[in-house]
């Protein structure tokens, strides 16, 4: 089934790309910056399932970002959703067989960081997988290995590269660590406390996954997430919804393009 999706996809695309960024809850605005674009519709792609979230438009764009040949998802698959963890990764390994050989990949997250605040835009320096692991089940050799290292999985030159960029155009960032849950509740105060106690500055419910599968791959990784909603401290009044989440996942889309821009520009 790869193979059928990338010769398709391989129709369309002119000059195969080295970098394909997914675009997460709110991000996909960031798309409309992609110059030259070609988009194909996720339901036109051969295996591709579809986008059911708020704020996923659920398009693969091919063109130019950053002087460079890019594929971007605007909008990607959830466990929650009720798909496979093979459907929800599904496209990290065609994207593989394309040529990609970096994945940008971008969320939107609740901070568990005290020191976190709405709008932020966080480093994931590394990650906390509280999902079914996707490479569980016969191992495809042709990928990668039976048991992948996770020890630096964000590329550790990419991140230093984008703080770079980030003091250059006087954008500040975080940097932590991204707990992955399933969703599509959002998490009680007793979890979001739990989860700061094990070490996570941030929690969502996808990346993970799609992380998991490049890694095994061999693909170089950097990923970013909003700050979208604080979870840790609980006015009589606070609620999580998913439509604040979106817009604030929105306002920070303009500083996340100026960045991933220029980080592309730089590979």
């Amino acid at each position: 089934m790869y193979q059928e999706t990338a010769d398709f996809l391989a129709t369309q695309i002119s000059e195969m790309p080295e970098t394909a960024i997914i675009l997460g809850s709110g991000l996909g605005a960031l798309a409309e910056q992609i110059t030259d674009a070609t988009v194909i519709p996720y339901h036109r792609i051969p295996h591709f399932v579809y986008s059911t979230v708020t704020g996923h438009k659920g398009n693969l764009i091919y063109g130019n970002l950053g002087g460079k040949h890019i594929l971007a998802m605007q909008g990607r698959f959830h466990y929650y959703e009720g798909y496979t963890m093979s459907q929800v990764t599904f496209p990290i390994r065609v994207m593989k067989l394309l040529g990609v050989k970096n994945l940008l990949v971008s969320n939107a997250a609740g901070g568990i960081n005290e020191t976190f605040k709405v709008g932020d835009l966080m480093i994931i320096r590394d990650h906390i997988n509280m999902m079914p692991n996707p490479l569980i089940g016969k191992n495809d050799e042709t990928f990668g290995t039976r048991f992948p290292d996770m020890t630096r999985t964000y590329d550790r030159e990419f991140i230093s590269r984008m703080e770079a960029i980030a003091i250059q155009y006087g954008i500040p960032l975080k940097k932590g660590v991204y707990v992955a849950l399933t969703g599509p509740s959002y998490e009680t105060p007793a979890e979001y406390a739990f989860y700061r106690k094990v070490g996570a500055d941030a929690v969502g419910m996808s990346t993970v996954p799609e992380v998991i599968i490049a890694r095994h791959a061999g693909m170089r990784i950097f990923g970013m997430s909003v700050i979208t909603n604080e979870g840790y401290h609980f006015a009589d009044d606070f609620v999580n919804c998913g439509d604040d989440v979106v817009a604030a996942a929105n306002r920070a889309t303009e500083a996340m393009t100026k960045l991933f821009t220029e980080l592309i520009r730089s590979i």
